[in-house]
Parts: structure tokens; C-alpha cells; sequence
């Protein structure tokens, strides 16, 4: 079954917009300081720093790694696992209700007839 995956490209752009995020931050500090300005504005260059070399480092690893989040790769559950599904997926399988015409589905809420065997909106296989 096809699933929507983790993108590289959105990844891979963040990454990028980091690393002049950084730059930023370096030239920010250095002007600040030069000018003598109080300690709070180099402070601010440094914080923007920090934070642009955290996100730097979680988009190029995100972009690069098999496994990434994001929501525009589609593809098949044999070429990839879904790593939400793994991170956060429970263990147990949702139990489907006792008798009644219609039910819903478990994993999109859609509502099922009778003799369902895969959502018709999801497409995923119902307990």
C-alpha cells in the first residue's frame, strides 16, 4: 500500500535557509560586539547561532537519512517503513465494534458498511 512519506527537498531547503540563518548570527555578534553594544544584542547573535546550527544539522540529516519526516514522498510500504508508524503506532490493533450495520474506521474515522475489508478512504486493511 502506497504511503505519503518524508520529503527531501523541503529538508534539504531548511537546511540551507540554517546555514545563512548562521551566518547571520555570526555577523549579528561580531557588529554588535564591535560596536559596544550591551551584552543582550551579541547575546541574541549567539541564541541565533545556536538555534541555526540545531536546525541545520536535524534538515541535512533529515534530507539525507532513509527515514525522514515531512509529507511529500509517496511510496510503498516494501520500499520503506513508515517511521511515525514505528515511533508511534501501539502495539495493539484496534478492535473493530460487535454487531451493528455500520462501523467506523479506526485509523481515519471513516464510516464502513458492512463487509469492508480496506477503508475506502485510507485504503488501509481493517481489523
Amino acid at each position: 500500500m502506497k504511503s505519503v512519506k518524508p520529503g527531501r527537498g523541503p529538508s534539504m531547503m531548511g537546511g540551507i535557509s540554517s546555514v545563512f540563518a548562521v551566518i547571520f548570527g555570526i555577523i549579528w555578534t561580531f557588529f554588535a560586539a564591535s560596536m559596544g553594544a550591551p551584552f543582550f544584542f551579541p547575546l541574541f547573535g549567539v541564541v541565533f547561532i545556536i538555534m541555526g546550527i540545531v536546525q541545520a544539522v536535524y534538515n541535512f540529516k533529515n534530507a539525507t537519512s532513509k527515514n525522514r519526516y515531512s509529507s511529500f514522498d509517496i511510496v510503498d510500504s516494501s520500499e520503506e517503513a513508515d517511521p511515525w508508524n514505528e515511533r508511534f503506532a501501539s502495539s495493539e490493533s484496534p478492535q473493530p465494534p460487535r454487531g451493528g450495520e455500520f462501523r467506523f474506521c479506526p485509523y481515519c474515522g471513516e464510516k464502513l458498511g458492512e463487509g469492508f475489508e480496506f477503508c475506502p478512504k485510507c485504503g488501509k486493511k481493517l481489523p
